[in-house]
């Protein structure tokens, strides 16, 4: 099964959308195996974002994602990366479909609510971040047979 990281940027902890997030993924059909409220601090943020070091945005982006809580999210299934990533919508949240995250409660680029790995690469890599190698719960879900063949 694919593993995928998912964050609750600032902007949606403050507005009180984390339930709302974790119940979409959860009607997907995804399984929660990591869950965690942090304060993220300057040196997470630079490792978690060291592909967009020398852009423009970069130094906001570093500042606006420690600027309040977030919350750091494992999600499991298969096709785990693409099926989180079709729930949040564009990241242009102007640009998002009505029915995603970013479609329905956002609409900048600036401030569209979640993060979700873009690749199984990443995923690894932001896991491994956010959780360590311990972090995550490994568990059998009972409805497992009623969602997948």
């Amino acid at each position: 099964m694919e593993q995928t990281l998912v964050l609750v940027k600032p902007d949606g902890v403050q507005r009180g959308l984390v339930g709302e997030i974790i119940t979409r993924l959860e009607r997907r059909g995804l399984k929660l195996n990591g869950l965690k409220l942090m304060q993220m601090t300057r040196e997470l943020a630079e490792a978690h974002y060291a592909a967009h070091v020398g852009k423009a945005f970069y130094a906001g982006l570093v500042e606006y994602i420690t600027s309040g809580p977030i919350v750091a999210m494992v999600w499991e299934g298969k096709d785990a990366i693409a099926i989180v990533r079709k729930t949040m919508g564009a990241t242009n949240a102007g640009a998002a479909e009505p029915g995603t995250i970013r479609g329905d409660f956002a609409v900048e680029i600036g401030r569209n609510l979640v993060h979700g790995s873009d690749g199984a690469e990443s995923a690894a890599r932001e896991v491994g971040l956010f959780f360590g190698d311990d972090g995550l719960v490994s568990w059998e879900r009972a409805t497992d047979r009623w969602i997948r063949e």
